[in-house]
């Protein structure tokens, strides 16, 4: 299905001023009628009469074929089930009275801008139905609600994205798909969920998330750009033969699910400790090492290696312990 674009009839303006004269015409030739009968006119004031009466019944289908449409904005027309093209440029149109508009998602409302909105149960009028089968081409973002989706370590995680997308093909949105906005939000979770399962929420080893066979330190938290690159790509390939463009992909939640967020943050707290306490161990080394060479190089006090060791030790319990130490002065004898 290609799109065909009906931009040579913005005429409506002529339509309509036509119209008008040619129902006030109408109406003075019934009213001419209507006097001649009264006069005793003959057969001529009968005929002109049911001449204007038909044309006042039929004169208003021309109203049907005036189309308004502002920027940003599409209609797609059928005549009797047959594509005839799209009003895609702002202006003033008229086409066939009897083509119909057609957007099968003029009704549906995603958590999305611009398509939001409570149903308020009262009869609409006219207008505002005509004005629903307008397709907009602005761009729009979809946020997608939050899923639970498991890792690729099996770790349950909840994550949410926006997805900044607009219409390019109207005429693939409305005919090649049953509901195109219901469609995208489909398709966008069927990629989230394909590209979150190649990640762990944090770096892990031995982990291939680029598929060259190597493991890399790629994960859904330190790789947050990638991952939504790589979903834009997942959701644009699939929603292609729809018309839509995706623009952008962009991660705005992402947590452990509640079930094993109080474990992994302890996991979290442990791995903490641990790297702290590598890093104090390391650094109180350095310390006692640099206490013994000074004290060689300058002499200071001449210490074997019983001494040494026990210097060693108390240096490492003050430097590497949780709380203060309270030192014990010997004041006698050190042996």
């Amino acid at each position: 299905m290609e799109e065909r674009i009906l931009s040579t009839r913005k005429n409506g303006m002529l339509v309509l001023l036509l119209t008008i004269l040619e129902l006030v015409v109408a109406v003075a030739l019934i009213v001419w009628s209507g006097v001649g009968l009264a006069a005793g006119g003959g057969a001529l004031p009968v005929v002109t009469m049911v001449i204007g009466v038909i044309w006042v019944a039929v004169g208003w289908i021309p109203f049907l074929g005036l189309k308004v449409i502002k920027p940003q904005e599409a209609l797609v027309l059928t005549l009797f089930g047959k594509y005839v093209g799209t009003l895609k440029e702002e202006g003033f149109y008229f086409v066939n009275p009897f083509c119909t508009a057609v957007n099968p998602a003029a009704k549906t409302k995603l958590n999305q801008s611009g398509d939001v909105g409570s149903d308020t149960g009262k009869k609409k009028n006219s207008e505002f139905e005509i004005a629903s089968k307008k397709i907009s081409l602005k761009v729009m973002t979809l946020n997608n609600n939050r899923q639970k989706i498991n890792d690729c370590l099996g770790n349950p995680v909840e994550i949410g994205i926006a997805v900044m997308w607009r219409v390019t093909d109207t005429a693939k949105a409305v005919f090649q798909v049953d509901n195109y906005k219901e469609y995208l939000s489909l398709q966008c979770d069927s990629a989230l969920r394909n590209i979150v399962r190649i990640y762990p929420y944090d770096v892990a080893p031995n982990v291939d998330t680029t598929g060259d066979g190597k493991a890399d330190e790629g994960s859904l938290r330190g790789s947050s750009e990638v991952v939504a690159f790589r979903i834009r790509d997942e959701i644009q390939r699939k929603v292609a033969d729809a018309g839509l463009e995706i623009i952008e992909a962009r991660i705005t939640y992402l947590a452990y699910a509640p079930e094993i967020a109080a474990v992994m943050l302890q996991r979290q707290q442990a791995s903490a400790i641990i790297d702290a306490r590598k890093m104090i161990v390391d650094g109180a080394v350095g310390m006692v090492e640099m206490a013994l060479e000074r004290l060689n190089e300058n002499q200071i006090v001449d210490l074997d290696e019983e001494r040494k060791a026990a210097m060693v030790s108390n240096l490492l319990v003050v430097l590497c312990g949780n709380h203060d130490t309270q030192p014990i002065v010997n004041t006698g004898s050190l042996y």
